[in-house]
């Protein structure tokens, strides 16, 4: 179902009538606004307004809360079923399944995602001229390995061989690149082994910094991430294991961002996401969740960056707002909210643009039934009454 309309007439400015306007940044919530939405982008702001203004389409929901359009800044919208599945996948159905996908992320609140492996940028080009229903999609292209690295990826060894594959991708349009700098929970390589040569791993960043764009790193090692943090790379994917100096550098470096992905471990052990897994395997699963837990509450109380992200894969691609429960643990919901939006706005480069309820940004936004910072399961809660906004446009 597809959100565009090919008629030849403009469609009329939409105001949204009584709602409470939820800045996730400075943690504060307006009284009863009227907000205009005109040709994709928020036009007013009207605090105190009682009425829709003349020329626009009025809705009215007052007493519910708007908020900015929620930010995952790690999935794999292309990875919608096992790893046996996919190879076994052509390329027409393996772009249906991936459009599915997206739209069930639009519906969950969704209006931005960023792709960390898989996802080519004609997918991201298809939901800009929508020709489907999905958020915005920040695309990366494969995820970049070494010989004997992650599963489901692309294997470059040496500098040369590095340089020519990201100078393909950001010729292409790549947003970013990820790399897998450590083991993993589903790879061969063994978590705390290391992946790439630091020349390589330079070799990287300077071709990233030549297109204008990022090295993202696939880390779960306190020394694989401040290996990682000291060449270069700007965000960190998982960071399960943080030392001292891994806060340090996550602290004093500029624009650079831990994104944990703790709903994948936990899909593992509910037999989602990647699939069942042994009984040899589930404690291990466990003891990271645990200590990813851990480390995320030492994170946030040290003021490090934290984006948003869920990792999910195949049937576990419905548990991508669980990840909200499983940071309040450790997390306030302000905390949350800022990772769902601002933060997560940072990281994709778009600060200017989304993560905020402000006129001359993107019209994407989600509308509550409450206030979230005292009920986070008004988003967290899918089957709650919401309504999502993408480009100006209703989701119906």
């Amino acid at each position: 179902m597809p959100i565009r309309s090919d008629s030849p007439r403009p469609a009329a400015p939409i105001a949204l009538v009584g709602a409470r306007v939820l800045d996730t940044d400075a943690n504060v919530l307006s009284g009863p606004a009227v907000v205009v939405l005109r040709d994709g982008l928020i036009d007013e702001v009207r605090e105190g307004a009682a009425s829709a203004p003349a020329g626009t389409d009025a809705v009215d929901v007052t007493g519910r809360v708007l908020m900015p359009g929620l930010i995952d800044a790690h999935v794999h919208v292309t990875q919608a079923g096992t790893h046996a599945e996919i190879h076994d996948w052509d390329s027409s159905y393996h772009v249906a399944r991936s459009a599915r996908e997206m739209e069930h992320m639009l519906r969950r609140g969704f209006t931005t995602v960023r792709d960390m492996g898989g996802a080519e940028t004609g997918l991201a080009r298809a939901v800009e001229e929508r020709l489907f229903t999905g958020p915005r999609l920040l695309a990366g292209g494969p995820i970049f390995s070494p010989t004997g690295g992650h599963g489901l990826t692309q294997i470059v060894d040496g500098e040369v061989e590095l340089r020519k594959a990201l100078r393909a991708q950001f010729r292409d349009g790549a947003d970013h690149i990820k790399l897998t700098v450590s083991g993993g929970v589903i790879a061969k390589m063994r978590i705390e082994a290391l992946g790439f040569s630091e020349e390589e791993l330079r070799a990287a960043v300077d071709e990233a910094r030549l297109a204008k764009r990022y090295i993202g790193a696939h880390a779960y090692t306190a020394e694989a991430v401040n290996r990682a943090l000291s060449l270069g790379v700007r965000t960190i994917e998982h960071g399960t294991y943080l030392d001292d100096e891994s806060i340090r550098l996550l602290t004093e470096l500029e624009d650079v961002h831990l994104v944990p992905t703790l709903v994948a471990l936990w899909g593992m052990l509910q037999g989602e996401s990647r699939g069942t897994i042994g009984d040899d395997a589930r404690q291990s699963v466990q003891d990271l969740f645990e200590v990813g837990l851990q480390t995320l509450k030492t994170a946030d109380s040290a003021g490090v960056s934290i984006g948003f992200g869920t990792d999910l894969h195949g049937s576990g691609q419905r548990l991508q707002l669980e990840e909200i429960r499983i940071r309040a643990r450790v997390q306030t919901p302000e905390a949350i909210l800022r990772s769902l939006t601002t933060v997560g706005a940072d990281i994709v480069r778009r600060a200017d643009r989304i993560g905020r309820v402000a006129p001359g940004y993107d019209a994407d936004l989600l509308l509550v039934d409450t206030d979230p910072r005292v009920d986070l399961d008004a988003v967290a809660d899918a089957t709650r009454s919401r309504l999502v906004v993408t480009a100006g446009e209703i989701v119906d």
